[in-house]
């Protein structure tokens, strides 16, 4: 079996899991507010990392260099988890799920100032055709911008910070040590934002199996995200990953009667253009 194959594997994996997320979400939303989800879901991943990394002999690889970082990281990736999962119940997933993809082209634009990255002429040209495609997708001519939208948007934004400081602390923290600091530092997080009126929703019975569905299916994404680029190059792991949008768009359809809008996937489409417009461009001048 080739990487290039093995990769095509793991991204089916990451798109089950992210649209099992999804759907998990949805089912409790009228019954905890983000951040008990929020708070609940990283109690699930603490137990998750900490039996995988016992299992897998890398608990020793935890530490706290870096600290200061890791707290910067999970802040933004707090913000943007707790902003996706307000969108959830707000607006169609596939709108949801097209302005996620929006996330690298804001890394487009903030790794400059936040890595000290070059900003290329492709960069900026990829950065414009994204924006073209998020305003396709959200119409804000015709139908107005709604809460959902804003939220979903913001969303993606705090998601490229997550992407950039993740990518600083890789460069000296294993995984191991990024995920425990993830569970942890967000179930902290989730606990005081959940708490600060002093009142948090305990899940039913009925919503404790969603609960524990959203942290598995938050990890697993990742993780199989993370391997499949490891195995391919971006240019090609990128447009599988697209491949989410039709996915939850049938999904969406059929759970929960939702319109194909044929815009959102003409945005999606412009979207994933300017995305691999610019890993493509970048694989080229680095070869």
């Amino acid at each position: 079996m080739t990487d290039t194959l093995r990769a095509g594997l793991w991204m089916i994996g990451a798109i089950v899991s992210f649209t099992a997320m999804a759907i998990a979400g949805r089912a409790v939303s009228l019954e905890l507010d983000t951040f008990e989800i929020m708070m609940f879901r990283s109690f699930t991943g603490i137990v998750i990392v900490l039996v995988v990394a016992y299992a897998a002999g890398t608990l020793g690889q935890v530490n706290r260099q870096q600290f200061g970082l890791h707290v910067v990281r999970n802040v933004a990736h707090f913000t943007g988890q707790n902003l996706w999962f307000f969108a959830l119940p707000l607006i169609p997933l596939t709108q949801l799920f097209a302005l996620e993809f929006t996330s690298p082209i804001w890394v487009i634009l903030l790794a400059p100032i936040m890595l000290g990255e070059r900003l290329t002429r492709i960069g900026v040209i990829s950065a414009l055709i994204g924006f073209m495609g998020v305003m396709i997708v959200t119409q804000p001519f015709e139908t107005g911008i709604s809460t959902g939208t804003i939220a979903a948007a913001c969303a993606a934004i705090a998601f490229a910070f997550t992407a950039i400081f993740t990518r600083r602390l890789t460069r000296t923290q294993s995984i191991t040590c990024i995920l425990f600091w993830l569970t942890v530092l967000q179930a902290i997080f989730g606990i005081i934002c959940a708490g600060y009126d002093g009142d948090i929703a305990l899940p039913s019975l009925s919503a404790l199996p969603w609960i524990i569905l959203i942290g598995f299916a938050g990890l697993i994404a990742h993780f199989c995200l993370t391997t499949a680029l490891s195995l391919a190059p971006a240019n090609i792991v990128m447009p599988i990953d697209f491949i989410r949008l039709p996915v939850i768009a049938i999904v969406a359809a059929y759970v929960y009667n939702e319109i194909l809008d044929p815009w959102v996937f003409i945005g999606a489409a412009v979207i994933f253009a300017a995305n691999y417009l610019n890993i493509t461009y970048g694989q080229r001048a680095k070869a």
